[in-house]
């Protein structure tokens, strides 16, 4: 038996078309849509002494209600920019919390379950530190995490910083994404 090819309620990344979008939105609606690029994994937390490329496409998309689904895949690049093949992949919801404020979950296959809260800083840059940090017993230690994006001359810039045990938080992965719709 063979599954449909279109799910029967409509899921969009474009805000022209599909389901109106939710007020309840606003301050995050500059991130809606599709991403790619390159960034940069530290070398730390790719477990070496050199730092890693990689290249990314990041989905926001929305169904009506109030968040937006987020899906995030990333692939490792050698120097030259040949792909070597799949990496970090995550998926989860911004969700907003009053007019500014903002609530990310996000999972990742490699057992790490994050819950973060921040603030829309502008109507195109957005802070969130952890609140919750849960993993499996073979998952990287995580106890503290920070988040920063923003759209910069039309890019999607972030970084990530991550802290393990009582050391201070360090950077984990950045990247710069353009956006494709």
């Amino acid at each position: 038996m063979s599954g449909p090819t279109e799910l029967p309620v409509p899921d969009t990344a474009d805000v022209r078309s599909g389901p109106e979008v939710s007020e309840e939105l606003l301050s995050m609606l500059p991130l809606l849509g599709e991403w790619h690029g390159e960034g940069i994994l530290s070398g730390a937390a790719a477990g070496s002494d050199q730092d890693v490329r990689f290249g990314q496409w990041i989905r926001f998309g929305h169904d009506g209600r109030g968040f937006l689904a987020y899906e995030s895949r990333t692939w490792r690049l050698t120097d030259d920019g040949r792909i070597v093949g799949p990496d970090v992949r995550e998926s989860g919801f911004w969700r907003p919390r009053g007019s500014d404020d903002v609530e990310l979950l996000v999972a990742s296959p490699d057992g790490l379950v994050e819950i973060y809260v921040g603030t829309a800083r502008t109507t195109t840059s957005w802070e969130l530190t952890s609140d919750v940090l849960a993993r499996t017993p073979d998952a990287p230690e995580v106890t503290r995490a920070v988040r920063l994006y923003g759209i910069v001359e039309g890019a999607l810039m972030y970084a990530i910083d991550r802290a393990a045990g009582d050391a201070p938080l360090r950077p984990t992965m950045s990247a710069r994404l353009e956006r494709l719709r």
